[in-house]
Parts: C-alpha cells; structure tokens; sequence
C-alpha cells in the first residue's frame, strides 16, 4: 500500500513531528465523516458483534485520544482547528442529541457505547473548554444525560469497569454534577478492579485464576495502567491514596515493561486486539502526561522518549497498515482478518491513537527538550516476570520471550496462539489457524497433536493452574560446567475424550548457547487402550520468499552451500533452507530460524523416549497466517509415539536470529554454520 503521508516518512524526533503523525492520521478520516460530525464510517463491509451505529461511534471517538491532547497542549492552528478538531466538538452535540439523525442511542446491556465513553470523557477532562464548556446549553445536557446512562448496567469484570471510572470522572469533573451523585459508584469500581492486581505493578485483565488468566497488553498500555495513569493526573485531588498507589504501580511495572520493547522500537506481539499497532507504548506516553518519577535505570526522560519514538519509526516503515486512501486497516503488519477479534470494526484500529497523550505536554517540557536515549543497561539478559508467567530473553541476536499458562475465558479468534504458545517474538511475530489442517494450523513455537492419523490437531490452550510453575533448572554440560536458568512449566491435556496428559518444560537460552531455547514435553498415556500419537514441534516463523522477486527459498543439502561466502559477501545474509537428519534451518533476508531434536537429560528420560520416530520437516504454512511477513515457512518435527507406550518423552532445540534493522551489520558477521551445529548438549539437569 502507498504510505501515509506525515506519518510514514515521519522522522519521529520532535513534538513537531509527534504532531504532524497526529493531524496526518486525522486528515485521513476527514472524507468518511458523516455530515453532523458524530459517525465515522470507514469503506469496509466487515462487521463486529455490535450493531453498527456503535462501530460508527467507535470511528468518532477513538480519534479523541488525540484530538484530546491537541487540544489540551492548545498546539493546533485556526486552519487546523476549524478543519480537524471542530467536527468532532459538532459531533459530540450531535451524537448525544436524541432528536439528531445521528443519536448514538442510550447504553445498554454490556454495549459498546461504555467502551467509547471512556476516550470521550477523557477528550472532555483534557479539553473541557473544547469539547464542553463551548457547547450550547442544551448540547452540554445532553452530553451529560448520554454519560449517565452508563451507571446502573451490568459490567463485565474486565478492564471495561474503568470506562464507566473515567465517565463519571468526566461527569463531576468536567460536566459538573454532584460528586456524591457518582463518587460511590467509581469507588466501588475501582474497589473491585483492586481483585485484579496481581504483583509488581501487573494486574490481570479480570480475575486470575482457573476460569482465566490475561496479562497481556490491556495490562499497561491498552488499558488497565493507562487508564490509571490518566487517573492519577486528572483524580489527585478527589482520590489522593488511590492516586498514589497508582503512581507507585506504575514504577513497579515500567521495571519489567521496558523490556518487552527491542533497541529497533519494535514490541513482542502477545495476546489479543494486536490490531492497535502502536498503542502498545500507550503507557510511556501516559508515564510522560502524568509526570512519573520512575526508578533509577528508567528515571531519565530522554529514555523514555526513547521508547515511544523508536516504537512511532518502527512502524512508520510498515507501509502496509494504511489502505491506499490513508485509513488504518484491521491487522498487523499487512492487513489480516485471520488474526482479528469479532469486536474489530473496520475503524477499532484508531485505539492507536491513545499513544499521542504525549502530544499534551508543551514543546518546551523536559520530556521533549531532553535527547532521546537507548534502553537500559542491564546486566541481566534473561529476566523472570513472575505476575505474567513469561521470561523475557533480550539476547543480542534475538528479542523474545517464553510464555506458558495464560489463556483467555469467552471464546476469543485464535485464542491458543494469542496466548498458548511457547515463544513470541518481536522480530518473527506469531502465527494464527487458518482451519484444521496442519499446515493451515501454522504450529509455529507450539507442539500440536493428534490421535486419528493428522485429520485433526490440538495445541496447548488452557493449562492447569496448579501445575503451572516458574523455576529454575540447572544444567551440567560435557566439560562439568553448569548454569542455573529459568524454567517455564506445566500441564494440559488435549482432548477430552482421553486420558492424556502432556507435561512441557522450557528452558530459557545459556550463556553458552544465547541463540537456543529448550523445549522438554512428555506425554503419558491413562487409558486402557494403545494410542498412537502424531506429533509436530514448530520452531519460529521466517519470511520464507526470496528477497529480489520473492522467489522460492533454494534448498541445499550441505551447510557450506547454504552459507557460502561468496553469498553472504554480496547480500550480507544467506538464502535458502537445509534439512538434516534430526533438524531443520532457514535462512532469509529476515534472519535464520531452525529446530532440532535433542538427547534427554539421563535425570528426565527413560527407555521410552527411544520409541518415537522423529523426522524433521520444512513446513509451508497458509500465506497470511503470520502477524509480521506474509508468507512464512516453520521449520517442524514430526513424531509419531509407539502405541504401547504409557509414557513418551522427547525433546527439541529451537534456534533464532533476527536481521533487524539495528542488527544487519552484526548479522552480517555472524557465523551462522557454527551457531548452527552448536547444538545444545546437556549431560544431566536438577532443579535449582
């Protein structure tokens, strides 16, 4: 697709080019507003759950994140104003009128009108002489008689309780109605999402526990630390302990967000509603309005500019999520229904735009004023993040992270690869089913199963709770070193017509091999009768087309052909894939990625890890199964169980490199055959 024009060839450097990625976005929507301003309708026929004069909703407020903050840092021209902010002051008349054509209508029973309520009532906290105080007597009645009726409706126990938080924030603060009209009902929210709070700054999106368990990124950007930090800056002087429990919460979790981000400003995709791209540093913006003082490796604005900017570049040069009349698309990288959710309206992507609140301080503030800076330096490389059951692995070659135990409760699109695989990346992203069969299954970074021969396939979705564990493992190698590494682990059990269980156990990557992450699985077998299970283990997924004319990966048999110097000297990376007897590597323009089987550790096997027949196989999965590159091959083992076998036990090797951005010139000299056949080797393990 064309780029967009102010934001794709946006430097990203300056409030001024912040700015201008802003007012370039709006710009785009201006032809699809309807004539009161109220409705915003994209040219897409794609619908959602709820009806859609909500989705049409949804298009005029998402917008407000930014509008918002134009608004409150008072940085727009006349020209600007009259062209890009005042339909949306018209149309929130308009939309709260009940006798205008373009009425939203009253909330209802878990309605899609709450969700939207939230960025409205933050346009009119952060712009109130905009967005309220500039209204007829009549429009600023019926905007207050449209936000109340959010109170007394049924809420889901989600993130969702804060959308009717921030109304009535709005409600007293900006509308003028009596705080003891509302101020009970936001305590009791607010006393009800503190069941949320997990530890270290993290909450769940909901109540942790064996009916669901989501940390992702309604956690911090999306929704929950967001939305607390607005509260902080706008609630001080009504809620001064929340407000300070909540800055302090937000200290403790920028301690570990920080390192889901890549020196490339890229994020490690995870979980749901990936479709809002950059609002993933949603919360770095929210950190710069509020003004947190943030611990010692982090208390530098210059950092985190940093990473809201890196972040804005990183996408700036992903051309493909605009439609060719500007729009923003439902997808990731490239526009994707695969990987959608069945609330996404064509115009839900604009949730992005909350990742403009930095737009509201003045240009002359410290956050802007200060150089931008790298990330952190941290001694340590692999990091346990205990609340969301995840190790972040910043390697130098590869950022990622292990994941294990999350799953979401109500039926969610792809919910099994949004939040039961083994491994998510920033580089390599993830990839979502596109039907039953394997190769449409896309098991990158999983372990699928079958039990009739391959017609059907389970992944790991819901995992027991009490066999969940976060630990560490150390492992002995040949020459009696060790090292003590973190461990993911659990149960699950694929079917329900059959007694069988599947423990997995993942090891983070060593020192002595930084570019390999463990994966141990063994299945037991409770039933009377003989089953035999086939079995695939992916590693990640590569861009698998040729750079030049997107032609078919060449396959060699030999590594020097693969890696040849004369290749390598011309492109700076090898092209093409190479299968052995017990692994699987693919090279590309976008790196390299393979798997291997291993040896069991003699403390964790016996004789039956011997019955399996392992073959490795260069897996072409569906195009446009992946979030990042469109058409990807996975480098896969397959393996069948001995049917008499009560318990199988086997184990793989997952390899990675990134050629990022950043990292083309160390890629460039990386030995890849040598990285390659250093395979991991270890001679025995204990739990440490």
């Amino acid at each position: 697709m064309p780029p967009l024009l102010g934001f794709s060839d946006n430097p990203f450097g300056t409030h001024t080019d912040f700015k201008t990625a802003s007012l370039a976005l709006l710009r785009a929507l201006k032809p699809y507003q309807s004539r009161g301003g109220a409705r915003i309708k994209l040219p897409l026929a794609t619908g959602t759950h709820f009806d859609d004069v909500a989705a049409q909703l949804e298009g005029f407020a998402r917008p407000l994140w930014a509008v918002g903050t134009l608004m409150h840092s008072n940085i727009v021209t006349t020209e600007q104003y009259n062209d890009l902010i005042e339909p949306y002051v018209r149309g929130l008349a308009n939309g709260t009128d009940p006798t205008h054509p373009e009425y939203w209508g009253p909330v209802v029973l878990r309605d899609q009108r709450m969700v939207e309520m939230e960025i409205i009532s933050f346009a009119l906290l952060s712009a109130p002489d905009t967005m309220f105080h500039s209204q007829t007597q009549d429009a600023k009645n019926n905007i207050t008689e449209w936000l109340k009726t959010i109170n007394g409706k049924d809420f889901p126990v989600t993130n969702w309780l804060w959308f009717r938080v921030m109304t009535n924030l709005a409600l007293i603060k900006t509308c003028g109605i009596p705080q003891n009209e509302v101020l009970e009902a936001m305590k009791s929210d607010l006393d009800l999402m503190e069941q949320f709070y997990l530890d270290k700054g993290w909450a769940a999106d909901g109540i942790w526990s064996d009916q669901g368990r989501q940390a992702d990124y309604y956690s911090g950007s999306f929704a929950i630390q967001f939305s607390q930090l607005i509260y902080v800056k706008m609630a001080r002087d009504l809620d001064p302990e929340r407000c300070e429990r909540f800055r302090k919460r937000a200290v403790d979790f920028a301690s570990s967000f920080w390192r889901y981000f890549d020196t490339n400003g890229a994020a490690i995709p995870f979980g749901r509603s990936l479709t809002y791209r950059f609002a993933f540093a949603g919360f770095w913006s929210a950190v710069a309005f509020a003004e947190i003082e943030l611990p010692h490796q982090l208390n530098d604005p210059g950092i985190i500019k940093g990473i809201l900017l890196r972040h804005f570049r990183w996408w700036s040069n992903k051309h493909d999520i605009f439609n060719s009349d500007g729009i923003l698309t439902i997808g990731f990288t490239y526009p994707n229904m695969y990987m959608s959710e069945d609330y996404n309206s064509p115009q839900s992507p604009y949730w992005a735009m909350k990742s403009f609140l930095a737009l509201a301080l003045p240009e002359i503030h410290p956050f802007w004023t200060t150089e931008e800076k790298t990330l952190p330096k941290s001694l340590d490389q692999i990091v346990s993040v205990q609340p969301p059951m995840h190790i972040i692995c910043n390697e130098p070659n590869h950022h990622f992270l292990l994941s294990m135990g999350q799953f979401c409760p109500w039926p969610l699109k792809a919910t099994e690869a949004k939040y039961g695989k083994f491994a998510y990346s920033s580089h390599f992203g993830f990839s979502v089913p596109t039907g039953p069969l394997i190769q449409q299954t896309a098991p990158d970074n999983t372990l699928a199963l079958s039990k009739d021969g391959g017609d059907t396939w389970r992944v790991p979705w819901k995992v027991a709770g009490d066999c969940l564990k976060l630990g560490n493992i150390e492992l002995f190698y040949s020459d009696d070193n060790s090292e003590i590494l973190p461990t993911l682990s659990s149960k699950w059990k694929p079917w329900a017509d059959a007694d069988i269980e599947v423990f997995t156990c993942l090891v983070a990557p060593s020192k002595r091999w930084p570019d390999w992450y463990l994966r141990w699985h063994r299945i037991t077998n409770n039933e009377p009768n003989d089953i035999k299970i086939h079995a695939v283990q992916g590693g990640f997924a590569i861009h698998g087309r040729g750079h030049t004319a997107g032609e078919v990966l060449p396959a060699y048999s030999d590594m020097d052909s693969l890696v040849s110097s004369d290749a390598r000297q011309h492109r700076g990376f090898s092209e093409g894939t190479l299968q052995t007897e017990d692994g699987i590597l693919i090279c590309s323009d976008a790196g390299a990625s393979g798997i291997r089987s291993i040896a069991m550790t003699p403390a964790l096997h016996n004789n039956d890890h011997l019955k399996v027949n392992m073959q490795p196989e260069l897996l072409k999965p569906d195009a446009n199964t992946n979030l990042i590159w469109q058409r990807t091959l996975i480098p896969t083992i397959k393996l069948e169980t001995h049917p008499s076998s009560r318990t199988t036990m086997f184990g793989s090797a997952v390899f990675a490199l990134s050629r990022t951005e950043d990292r083309k010139e160390r890629y460039a000299g990386l030995d890849i055959a040598k990285l390659w056949n250093n395979v991991p080797a270890v001679c025995r393990s204990k739990e440490a």
